[in-house]
């Protein structure tokens, strides 16, 4: 139901529930926040088959979304990720190496970005069909994938609507090494350039990705903003009493995906090398193994190198039984893959719990200064086993005399982060600019392409 006063938001993102990626937790918050502040919200998406043919699906997230919000779920050409031999056609069973490249030539042609590029014309069509039903005041495009940036881009070039990309990380931007990864002259390039300058907000999950995007574009810099990843109350709960049987052994615990770039292999190495030092003591790993669930990091094996069993792989966990399982741990385990760009949304849920965390990645990672004041951080000095050991060690020793007092006075430290005080600005400023903006034109204005505008849809280069 639209509320003919009420601001509009148009909401694009690829990943939104039922989606079990990690970026579904922010898409969710930030749709919901907006509801619950009396906009009208209307989510573009993709079908949940999708989800279940790629990332996997988390139904319990689904069910969080509001009620409030509309939810569109348009076409997404995803002929890619079809393996179904039965479906495909003659070009493609026959020649599948040159169906790839005409399949690639013709999604660079619509929008640069391979397997989503396609999506912008299901997009802009939506768009244009949304904003004539009840004008759009705002759009909010969250990457990946980068095309949905697209719907917000051609309501503004037609229509003068402002738009946000929620970029969170970044296209062109080598999050491990640094480097940028495009030309000037790249069409990619191309396509950044415009949005992010036409743009009324760019937002960035931590400062060293903003300011690398601000050298990169210095006109639209002032543009540029910090909006962090939170944690979010509803999923987390309280921080919960010590547990009992702590004294028989530490519980230690990493909850998240684990991929090539996260240091399990130094994790269990330190685990081997403290093992005298913590009696009893069990490591237990949840979470999806690999983004596409083929355990690319090899954790398994890893795991397999613990003889004594005390360290194991417990699986993923879904968003709504998340808060039990934090109740069986004692101590959180941090693994990063070393970047300066790097902020993990993990730490956030961890920090609500009010558990010892112990950084298990290089100091020079972003999440350091996230971290930094949390009571019960204990950052390894560097990846070395020995480093990583002596962490371990004494968050064990921290975790065994933790009280409940000392849970709440962590999560108090941490509520700072907690994901509405992140977006009630957010939501707040542009609640006043769409007041203005309808008090300025009338609120019954019906959509019109501005003078000398013209439709974007043919591909730039």
């Amino acid at each position: 139901m639209t509320h003919e006063s009420a601001p509009h938001l148009l909401y694009v993102a690829w990943g939104f529930p039922p989606s079990r990626s990690g970026g579904a937790y922010r898409l969710l918050a930030t749709a919901n926040a907006f509801a619950a502040a009396g906009w009208d919200v209307t989510v573009l998406t993709v079908p949940r088959e999708v989800f279940m043919r790629s990332t996997g699906i988390d139904p319990s997230l689904e069910a969080r979304v509001d009620p409030r919000v509309r939810v569109e779920r348009i076409p997404f050409p995803h002929d890619e990720t079809n393996l179904d031999l039965r479906t495909w056609g003659a070009f493609r069973a026959h020649a599948p190496e040159l169906w790839n490249g005409w399949r690639g030539w013709r999604t660079g042609r619509v929008f640069p970005e391979p397997r989503y590029g396609l999506w912008r014309t299901e997009l802009e069509r939506a768009a244009e069909r949304i904003h004539a039903a009840k004008p759009v005041s705002l759009s909010i495009g969250s990457a990946n994938p980068n095309v949905v940036h697209t719907a917000g881009f051609h309501l503004h070039q037609r229509y003068g609507v402002p738009f946000v990309m929620d970029y969170r990380d970044t296209w062109q931007l080598d999050m491990y090494s640094g480097r940028r990864t495009l030309t000037d002259r790249s069409p990619a390039a191309v396509w950044e350039r415009r949005l992010v300058e036409a743009a009324a907000e760019v937002w960035f999950v931590n400062e060293p990705i903003a300011q690398w995007h601000r050298d990169l574009y210095p006109t639209a810099a002032q543009n540029i903003r910090v909006v962090p990843n939170g944690f979010d109350r509803a999923f987390v709960g309280d921080p919960t009493p010590p547990r009992e049987g702590r004294a028989d052994g530490i519980v230690f615990g990493n909850i998240g995906t684990m991929t090539s770039q996260t240091p399990i292999p130094q994790l269990i190495e330190a685990w081997l090398a403290a093992a005298d030092d913590l009696p009893g003591a069990r490591l237990d790993l949840y979470g999806y193994l690999g983004h596409q669930g083929d355990d690319e990091g090899g954790v398994l094996a890893q795991v397999g190198r613990v003889t004594d069993g005390s360290a194991r792989y417990r699986g993923p966990v879904a968003k709504a039984a998340i808060a039990d399982v934090y109740a069986t741990l004692d101590a959180l385990i941090l693994p990063l893959g070393t970047s300066r760009f790097m902020t993990s949304g993990k730490v956030f849920e961890y920090m609500a719990t009010g558990l010892p965390i112990v950084s298990v990645h290089d100091p020079v990672l972003a999440v350091s200064d996230t971290l930094r004041g949390y009571p019960g951080w204990f950052p390894a000095a560097s990846l070395d086993t020995s480093d990583v050991a002596e962490a371990l060690v004494k968050a064990g020793a921290y975790a065994a005399t933790q009280t409940l007092q000392d849970r709440l006075d962590a999560r108090s430290w941490a509520d700072r982060y907690e994901r509405s005080r992140i977006l009630a600005p957010v939501v707040k400023r542009w609640s006043e600019e769409a007041a203005s903006s309808r008090s300025a034109s009338g609120a019954n204005d019906h959509p019109q392409p501005e003078p000398g505008i013209t439709d974007t849809r043919t591909a730039l280069p």
